[in-house]
């Protein structure tokens, strides 16, 4: 499996390193320690190496030391839950994770936590209070919007899980585009690189496909990288696993199908993108920023993945930690 997995994909797109990466780590593992969010030693451990530091220094290239320091945490943070969804007690109890993620929700809404709210409500607050320090009350209000989003995915997989089935191609996109965090995360990149969407280009039918060919992008890149682990951990939220199961594929032809269809959406979005119209000089011109936040995104999680070591273990979470 790991030789398969060394491959590679086609990412066309440049690789970018953020210059502020040399003092990122140590932030990134002072605020997990600040919010006691990997309470054991082996729980930091496997933080420290899994590098999460390096995908945000490198999807988030351009942007100042302050933002790229929160859009590392929002990292964190999502990287920590998601752990929890899919790999502790949580991966199959829909309810309890509907219970704490609409804690998450009031936090976010300006709820301030209290004695009996877990480490990882804490740091939400925290999080909560530095990105509206910088941030407008519209795009909040949009981020607010994915986070939801990205919940529902969550409660949406465990329910699946719950039910001992592997979904249909069909009911797998639909969770996975937004489990994977992906709308989420392009919102936050418009926070770090001080830019917000405007309304005629979010609303655009032809933006909502660059982005949902974005989110596929991103979603079966991870899915390839980290199916030995879900194998292992029974997991059935992944491109491989899908085909795997449903077309009866062996794991290895199931690989090179999920690879096949990463690179030829990889090259949907390359068309796309050629055949766009003008929408005005002053719109295309932030419309090729946005592109390039999606560019930067496609490479750095593609790039990430040769760093960490996030997917080389499918040991259990304890809950009782958080």
């Amino acid at each position: 499996m790991p030789q398969l997995l060394s491959s590679g994909l086609y990412c066309p797109f440049p690789s970018q390193i953020n210059k502020h990466v040399d003092v990122l780590e140590k932030h990134a593992l002072e605020w997990v320690l600040r919010f006691n969010l990997q309470p054991s030693k082996t729980a930091y451990q496997r933080f420290s190496k899994s590098k999460f530091f390096l995908l945000a220094a490198s999807a988030y290239p351009d942007c100042g030391l302050e933002e790229l320091k929160i859009g590392n945490d929002w990292l964190s943070w999502v990287f920590i839950w998601d752990d929890l969804c899919d790999m502790s007690e949580f991966k199959k109890q829909p309810a309890a994770l509907k219970v704490f993620q609409q804690r998450f929700i009031e936090i976010l809404r300006g709820a301030e936590p209290t004695k009996q709210d877990i480490p990882i409500n804490h740091a939400l607050a925290d999080l909560r209070q530095r990105t509206r320090e910088r941030a407008s009350e519209k795009w909040f209000n949009y981020f607010l919007h994915c986070f939801e989003q990205y919940c529902h995915g969550c409660v949406e997989e465990a329910a699946i899980r719950a039910e001992g089935i592997v979904p249909n191609i069909n009911t797998y996109m639909k969770c996975r585009r937004f489990s994977v965090g992906g709308y989420l995360f392009l919102t936050v990149s418009e926070f770090c690189n001080n830019y917000m969407l405007s309304d005629i280009l979010r609303n655009h039918k032809t933006v909502k496909q660059l982005e949902l060919i974005t989110i596929d992008i991103l979603a079966w890149c991870n899915d390839v990288f980290s199916a030995s682990r879900e194998i292992d951990s029974g997991d059935v939220h992944n491109l491989v696993i899908v085909l795997h199961h449903l077309h009866k594929l062996p794991l290895n032809k199931a690989i090179k199908r999920s690879a096949d269809m990463h690179d030829q959406k990889v090259k949907s979005l390359i068309n796309l993108e050629a055949s766009l119209p003008s929408f005005g000089e002053d719109i295309d011109v932030e419309l090729a920023k946005y592109i390039s936040i999606m560019h930067s995104w496609i490479s750095g999680n593609f790039n990430w993945y040769s760093l960490t070591s996030r997917y080389e273990s499918a040991e259990k979470l304890e809950l009782i930690n958080f």
